[in-house]
């Protein structure tokens, strides 16, 4: 498709699903549609859909444009006429629109379809829009199924072609990075907001209890493991506020994207977190109160609560962001490691203990030394 650096998207659409978007030109004079889709495909080598259905808002007879890497690893489109649910029927095919110019590119982890559509004349002004993204593709050029979470259940919806600019110049649609800032920036703070709670939530917290836990039995390392303790909660609290934060603010922007479970989970851990650092900071007893044995309950109770739940909320989030599968096995390589340590830390100062235990049981009392 011939670019311009002259040229201007006319309008823009944030898509609500699959961290997408739509820049499209129209023509009415001459019915051609110029779009620019953009969205990250579900895995590195799989493809993303832009479609028209004629019909009604849904996948079963769309007319699309998916756009993925050839056998050769070059980006290409193709036109798919979506007759059925069945993937026998998903092949490379003739379209109802007649489509002169297309083709895609693959840049910092987003697919772009750029494509001209000739529309047939008075077609109404609103289409049914559908768009999509999968993992995968097959030698012979077959898209894999895409996967069926919310988000991709959702990705339909209408596109009125009069809005922003009535019935456009039809020049061609710039083709920069700009079209693509959009979904790489939202993409890039949804691996900020894993990576923060995964370090924190998923990692710093339960090495943080883990020190508390084993480490206190040292007398060696007395106070010294007091302080590791409360340096790696705070830096884990304060990442995971991070984490929590942009969380709520990708939330905010994500209109139509309902992660409740994983929202309302973060939500109480945040609350739970700064509830447990201002006990500790400020209502902890001296070592001899009699209360002190009812808040070391408590301050344990939440903190292994804490850990549970970030670990099971990074799970969480892991499918929601669904990485290359490499992210989720080194996390639970992590993970294993961590409690591989714990559990032999256990058996050692379980061993510490009881020996301490029997040597003052043991130990000659004053009567016995005859004081």
């Amino acid at each position: 498709m011939a670019s311009s650096s002259s040229s201007a998207v006319l309008s823009s659409s944030d898509l609500a699903n699959l961290d997408s978007f739509l820049h499209w030109s129209y023509n009415s004079s001459s019915s051609s549609l110029k779009i620019a889709f953009v969205a990250p495909p579900a895995k590195p080598d799989g493809w993303i859909a832009w479609a028209i259905n004629p019909v009604a808002p849904k996948m079963v007879g769309s007319q699309a444009l998916i756009a993925y890497k050839d056998a050769d690893g070059l980006m290409t489109v193709k036109t798919f006429n979506v007759s059925s649910y069945s993937g026998r029927s998903i092949a490379p095919s003739k379209i109802e629109f007649d489509v002169p110019e297309m083709e895609a590119d693959y840049t910092d982890g987003v697919m772009r379809i750029y494509a001209t559509i000739v529309l047939p004349k008075n077609t109404e002004p609103v289409l049914n829009q559908v768009w999509q993204v999968g993992s995968s593709v097959s030698s012979n050029g077959i898209p894999s199924a895409h996967a069926f979470k919310d988000d991709n259940l959702k990705s339909m919806g209408t596109l009125n072609l009069m809005e922003g600019g009535g019935s456009g110049d039809g020049q061609s649609i710039i083709r920069t990075n700009s079209a693509s800032t959009g979904a790489s920036s939202r993409l890039n703070k949804r691996n900020i907001h894993g990576f923060l709670n995964v370090v924190s939530w998923g990692f710093l917290f339960p090495l943080g209890i883990t020190i508390a836990r084993y480490m206190r039995v040292f007398q060696s390392l007395d106070p010294t493991w007091f302080y590791l303790h409360i340096a790696c909660q705070l830096l884990a609290y304060f990442i995971g506020v991070a984490g929590w934060a942009t969380g709520m603010k990708l939330g905010s922007q994500s209109q139509g994207i309902r992660h409740t479970s994983h929202r309302n989970i973060g939500i109480v851990l945040f609350s739970f977190a700064t509830l447990q650092i201002l006990c500790a900071s400020f209502l902890r007893p001296k070592k001899d109160h009699k209360y002190r044995i009812y808040w070391n309950f408590c301050h344990h109770g939440v903190g292994y609560m804490i850990a549970v739940l970030g670990i099971f909320n990074v799970f969480k989030g892991l499918d929601i962001l669904d990485p290359e599968k490499k992210w989720r096995v080194a996390y639970i390589a992590i993970l294993g490691v961590l409690g591989g340590v714990a559990l032999l830390l256990e058996a050692i100062t379980w061993v510490i203990v009881l020996k301490r235990k029997y040597n003052n049981s043991t130990k000659p009392s004053d009567e016995d030394n005859g004081v």
